[in-house]
């Protein structure tokens, strides 16, 4: 048997199986409270990484904290970026509104 032919029957059986899961799966009925846990848990590790609001959130964030270093050993850029005074965003930014002009006809 040739390898081409191996994969053609392999791939049949697969996609055999497969339509017959389906037709398996189509007749099958569950209750609610599966769906409810079912949507509870898709909620849960979906949202894993966030974890607001919980007790070991705290520790989480600790551990993802970078060491701080002492001043003598900054760059003299960081020392002098953390003295400048925080300006406020309105007299930092411009007006982001512009006016579209009526394509001539």
């Amino acid at each position: 048997m040739g390898s081409t032919f191996q994969f053609g029957l392999v791939c049949f059986i697969v996609l055999f199986g497969l339509s017959q899961f389906f037709q398996w799966a189509q007749q099958m009925t569950l209750p609610l409270p599966i769906f409810v846990l079912g949507g509870a848990f898709l909620a849960i590790a979906s949202n894993f990484n966030k974890r607001a609001g919980l007790p070991f959130s705290l520790l989480d964030e600790r551990s993802h904290q970078l060491p701080e270093t002492p001043v003598s050993k900054q760059s003299p850029e960081l020392v002098e970026s953390e003295a400048m005074p925080i300006q406020p965003a309105a007299q930092l930014s411009k007006p982001i509104s512009f006016t579209i002009p009526k394509p001539e006809k």
